[in-house]
């Protein structure tokens, strides 16, 4: 019999999906408001209905997390204060969280609340497990793309660090790293980072080469048989997804995760059948990415629901007519699990709990306040007597006015009863407020009331004057030579895998001082230990780096850094939070952003802002190969010379005759960029005092967008426009063709 358990965390879209996910067996479940939260499609739920969910879930010993799992502009500050101010005086067990500055807000002023990090925030690395726990997380959802190798060694580092880890076990996959995945935001202007993914990637596209029409959809996801191997990994939470899933679904794969753990609790061994979860909603399953074996056969080639066809294949139907009759069945066994648990759901309720007040006393003796819930009650007693004369008689109205605030919690005041008071009598507004402190203090459960909080107004930072800089991202060593020729900084670009080039680089950056190392997004393994020896050995003066892991050593070693773009910097308190905690020189103000949103944000002080004004859009950035489905590959899955060595490209084009560039480069994961790059020399004139450089990249991505000049003409033409030389700007869109600024006109 095994000791420690493991928590079950449970999908809630709406209320009723909650309930299921509660009567099925779920230790905990996270559920979204209707704002702030990234799943924009769920139905989702109000303050309201969140105390009763509290009241429910914790009367059957299950935590509720709340998910406020996006970026937050500037312009939302004070709603999410707000709304912050209200949660820390609820039961809430966690809430789950992607943006930095509500990192940095919850860790000073809401010291109370439980904080997990999103797996939007792509936790992969050790550093990044350090960067967390520095902000207070008590807990991270790791990266769906690690193998169970990768998962126990971080789960150790976390535990080393007072951090848990919880880990996807079920449901839909993503192509893309999450919290690195813009295509949603540049084709529509729905950004996955602020819970509006409208799923391009499940999208139909125009027949590639392998004859595929959904060469980027994923089968589901499925640890079903792996449950041994992450309990021994020490993994903390088990996390299911699917908050836009309905009510039978969430019970039915709840219910047979419950019994294959309580299967595992009592017998030490894991059930062998998963049919039930072969019947609801899927798209084929797979737990390559679990197992490290990336192949082609974790896509599939249709998106919509997988159960039919599962069940054609596994009883190998002989005629048309027993097809048929088989769907029929499976049609009629999916109705019957829905009235089943439409049943169940309709026999508890998620609304706030009644509480009945009645008062007594009388003249010369304290009032009595008699509080009864549906599973206790107390009596409370005013510590002054009751007067016959004074400012106000004692009332319903009166009391109502005073006891207002208990409709704020799981309870409601179903009924006031004042049949006890015979005569009129008086009472001080301050002893009727201590004794509503009083009542408060034991219906949230023997925890004080916290006082609203109200933010300092953060000060803007003295203009500075100062000349623009640029600054030219590169990633060829054969271009160092442009260094010499511009005054520009120059960041080279480092691949997402160096473990076996680490050598190699530190004596480039030792050859060539003035090119500053510019890190990716992602870095895994023994790859990230490799950049933190780099870093040792070097010890650069300044670095820039889109992997907060990476931050953090630079942090701990007293380098320089910057925050790169793929951090998605959109507020003052993300600002505050890299410099106050991690001394950052600087960071890049996101993309994804307007004019107006832009303007918003403010600078601490010593903290430069950087802003990319031309570069490839990355859309997305995959550990899986794209080229299977889009090209063929005679390999079948991805191994350790994939990375280091593949170098390819290839387009696909959607049925909007959108066209996207896949491309593999050598020592670097699959990227999908869009078809014309991002150029935005508008923002030189709408808010020329902002930012103290300005990037150009200058990588050889091959998408639609054309140099018609050489890159040494290209850096002079934009110092030009940064000089404000005339004619300039017309230059450079004469010179770059095929672009696009929409994402800084349409903003999030």
């Amino acid at each position: 019999m095994t000791k420690r358990k493991i928590e079950l965390l449970a999908p809630g879209g709406d209320v009723d999906s909650i309930k299921a996910a509660i009567l099925a067996g779920a230790n905990a479940v996270y559920c979204g408001l209707d704002q702030f939260n990234a799943r924009n499609r769920a139905v989702n739920i109000s303050f309201e209905e969140l105390q009763g969910i509290l009241h429910l879930a914790h009367s059957c010993n299950c935590e509720v997390f709340l998910t406020l799992n996006i970026i937050i502009i500037e312009r939302e500050i004070p709603a999410l204060i707000s709304l912050l101010n209200k949660l820390v005086n609820t039961s809430i067990d966690g809430v789950i969280v992607q943006d930095l500055g509500m990192l940095y807000l919850l860790r000073k002023y809401f010291k109370s609340l439980n904080i997990h990090a999103s797996t939007q925030l792509t936790t992969h690395n050790e550093g990044q497990i350090k960067f967390l726990s520095k902000l207070s997380a008590n807990r991270v959802n790791l990266s769906r793309e690690l193998n169970i190798h990768e998962i126990k060694h971080l789960t150790s580092a976390a535990h080393e660090n007072n951090v848990l880890t919880e880990v996807f076990v079920h449901g839909s996959n993503c192509i893309s790293f999450s919290g690195l995945c813009y295509i949603s935001s540049v084709l529509s202007g729905n950004s996955g980072n602020r819970g509006r993914c409208s799923q391009p990637c499940r999208d139909q596209y125009k027949t590639t080469a392998a004859g595929k029409e959904y060469p980027l959809n994923l089968k589901d996801n499925s640890a079903f048989f792996d449950l041994k191997e992450l309990y021994d990994a020490g993994v903390d939470s088990l996390k299911i997804e699917g908050r836009i899933k309905k009510y039978d679904y969430v019970y039915t794969v709840v219910d047979v995760w419950r019994k294959q753990l309580d299967t595992f609790y009592s017998q030490g061994k894991i059930g062998t059948d998963d049919s039930l979860l072969h019947k609801v909603f899927n798209r084929g399953f797979s737990n390559t990415l679990l197992k490290g074996e990336i192949s082609k056969s974790m896509f599939i080639d249709n998106p919509r629901d997988h159960s039919i066809k599962h069940l054609s294949e596994i009883n190998s139907y002989a005629s048309a007519d027993e097809v048929e009759a088989g769907q029929l069945k499976l049609y009629q066994e999916k109705e019957d699990i829905k009235a089943l648990v439409e049943v169940k759901i309709n026999q508890v309720s998620a609304k706030k709990a009644p509480l009945q007040i009645h008062l007594s006393g009388e003249c010369g003796s304290p009032l009595k306040v008699s509080v009864k819930t549906p599973d206790a009650g107390f009596d409370i007693f005013s510590e002054s007597n009751l007067f016959n004369k004074g400012t106000e008689v004692l009332t319903e109205a009166m009391v109502l006015k005073r006891f207002k605030a208990f409709n704020d919690t799981e309870y409601f005041i179903e009924e006031l009863n004042l049949e006890g008071i015979k005569t009129a009598v008086y009472i001080s507004f301050k002893e009727l407020t201590s004794l509503k402190k009083k009542i408060l203090f034991i219906l949230n459960g023997s925890k004080e009331t916290i006082a609203p909080v109200t933010l300092p107004a953060i000060k803007n930072r003295e203009k500075e004057m100062h000349k623009t800089r640029l600054s030219v991202l590169i990633s060829s060593e054969k271009e160092v030579l442009l260094a010499e020729k511009t005054k520009a900084d120059i960041y080279f670009q480092l691949p997402n895998s160096f473990k076996n080039k680490c050598s190699h680089f530190v004596d480039f950056f030792a050859k060539n001082k003035s090119l500053i190392p510019y890190f990716p997004s992602v870095i895994i393994g023994e790859d990230y230990t490799a950049a933190v020896e780099f870093l040792k050995q070097l010890k650069p003066k300044l670095i820039v780096t889109n992997n907060t892991g990476i931050a953090y050593e630079a942090y701990r070693l007293g380098i320089n850094w910057i925050a790169g773009p793929q951090i998605n910097i959109v507020n003052s308190y993300s600002l505050l939070s890299l410099k106050e905690d991690f001394n950052c020189s600087g960071a890049f103000i996101s993309n994804e952003l307007t004019k107006n949103q832009i303007q918003a944000v403010k600078a601490p002080d010593d903290c430069e802002l950087h802003y990319s004004i031309y570069h490839p859009i990355v859309l997305m950035t995959s550990r899986q190969c794209l080229f299977h489905q889009v090209t063929g590959c005679e390999k079948n899955r991805v191994d350790d010379t994939c990375i280091q060595q593949c170098e390819k490209s290839s387009s696909i084009t959607n049925l909007k005759n959108n066209s996207f560039l896949i491309e593999k480069s050598k020592g670097n994961y699959n990227t999908i960029y869009n078809q014309n790059n991002f150029l935005n020399t508008d923002i030189l004139n709408d808010l020329p005092s902002v930012f103290s450089s300005f990037m150009i990249d200058l990588r050889d991505v091959k998408t639609e967008s054309k140099l018609l000049v050489s890159k040494s003409e290209v850096i002079q033409l934009f110092e030009n426009l940064l000089n404000g030389k005339a004619d300039s700007e017309t230059k450079v869109k004469e010179v770059i063709q095929y672009t696009t600024s929409r994402q800084y006109k349409k903003g999030i």
